[in-house]
């Protein structure tokens, strides 16, 4: 039996790729049936049809008048938030991203052959291999029940980065890329940033029962939306409405710019083994456990190893691709995501009290860890720099635990320095 089938097709030589409609024949006892889920591309064809990539000068910045202000509002909630958790919990917890759902070793490998404009900063050695340190987290400043559910934190530290480092990091050898399973970041500015925190400082360790009902409430309209309208919503996803799926097989964004060599670009990271793709979307059942995901995670690392592909998305328009606003998703049909890196996990205990201590206690992630090449850009990522050191000294000084920046891949199942604390 024949079928219609719908695809791209140029009717003569002069004319452009448009919708054409056919019918396929069935398949022959000679025929060879061909299910194609996944398909890649060459790095040369999509970059042969656009446009340059912006280079990178200092004048892509503009400083707001208001940034000082804005920076030592964040670093007052900060303070709140981590007192309150310290007092409550007797541990002091990160100002955001308190709560861990695996702590990785792992290794990043450039890829081969990348075009001039990708072969850049730490990807400018065809095959060079970094140990990595991975963090996968929930996004609050208090350690919450998974049925709270809301946008993850996917960060990694790369050890025996060679380079001009950055302000503040001249002893260091390691480079951080913190990113967030949403495209762009929840506030334009670090003013509307230092905003939204303070109101969410309020609710730290408070009212858990009712963000619960929240999160069970918006979970099936943000869906809803999702699948009727197309709208996936940063403000239900934000707000709790976020779905339930399995953090190894989600899309993880840096949401600003950062350099990128004689560029700029934005980063993401995509599941590539099989495993992990086969877990995109994939709901977790709760069950009354607080913290499902963690024992989820638990439970197929300990068994499997897997795979993303770090990829990069160039600055090709200004105005398309701002530097300033952080909340603007910068168009795919302008500037795709390239592949530049895959980042490995071996099977291995993905989380333990040892391993809280020894990552959650002791290392610091931040996009100012790294190299002048790589330097982070816009509003939102200059406020980090002060309010995210300020967060993990202030914790450090009231757990009693000291940070340590490594310069090799530690073993994060050696006995901890610190001192026992709440779990993460």
């Amino acid at each position: 039996m024949s079928s219609t089938c719908t695809g791209y097709a140029a009717e003569n030589a002069t004319a452009s790729l448009a919708p054409f409609t056919f019918a396929r024949r069935p398949l022959g006892p000679a025929d060879v049936a061909i299910d194609i889920q996944f398909c890649g591309v060459c790095h040369t064809d999509p970059i042969m049809s656009l446009a340059d990539p912006v280079r990178y000068h200092p004048e892509v910045e503009h400083l707001a008048p208001d940034e000082q202000a804005a920076q030592n509002d964040l670093i007052k909630s900060f303070r709140y938030i981590i007192g309150k958790t310290h007092k409550d919990l007797g541990h002091a917890q990160r100002g955001v991203h308190a709560k861990s759902h695996a702590l990785l070793s792992g290794e990043l490998r450039v890829h081969d052959g990348l075009p001039a404009e990708l072969a850049q900063g730490i990807f400018a050695q065809g095959g060079r291999r970094y140990p990595a340190i991975i963090r996968i987290s929930a996004i609050p400043g208090d350690p919450l029940a998974d049925g709270v559910s809301g946008p993850r934190g996917f960060a990694f530290k790369l050890i025996g980065v060679d380079g001009e480092r950055l302000p503040g990091a001249e002893e260091e050898v390691t480079q951080d890329v913190l990113m967030v399973s949403a495209p762009a970041f929840a506030a334009p500015t670090a003013k509307a940033f230092a905003i939204n925190l303070k109101v969410l400082s309020w609710t730290t360790d408070r009212f858990e029962w009712a963000k619960v009902a929240l999160s069970t409430l918006l979970r099936p309209l943000a869906r809803w939306l999702k699948l009727r309208f197309g709208v996936d919503s940063i403000l239900l996803n934000g707000a709790g409405g976020y779905p339930l799926v399995n953090p190894l097989g989600e899309r993880y964004f840096t949401q600003a710019p950062i350099r990128f060599g004689d560029y700029i670009a934005k980063l993401d990271i995509v599941p590539e083994s099989g495993n992990f793709r086969a877990l995109t979307g994939r709901r977790i059942d709760l069950s009354g456990r607080p913290h499902a995901i963690r024992e989820e995670l638990a439970r197929i690392l300990a068994q499997e190893g897997g795979a993303w592909t770090l990829r990069a998305q160039l600055c090709r328009d200004l105005e398309a691709h701002p530097i300033e606003d952080a909340s603007v998703v910068w168009p795919e049909s302008v500037s795709p995501y390239l592949p530049v890196a895959t980042l490995t996990v071996a099977p291995q205990e993905s989380w333990s009290p040892t391993r809280s201590r020894n990552v959650d206690d002791e290392v610091f992630f931040s996009p100012w860890h790294g190299i002048v090449d790589h330097q982070p850009l816009g509003n939102v990522m200059r406020a980090r720099r002060s309010a995210y050191r300020f967060s993990a000294t202030h914790r450090t000084e009231l757990n009693g635990c000291p940070l340590h920046e490594p310069r090799s891949l530690p073993d994060l199942d050696a006995a901890a320095t610190c001192p026992a604390g709440h779990a993460h």
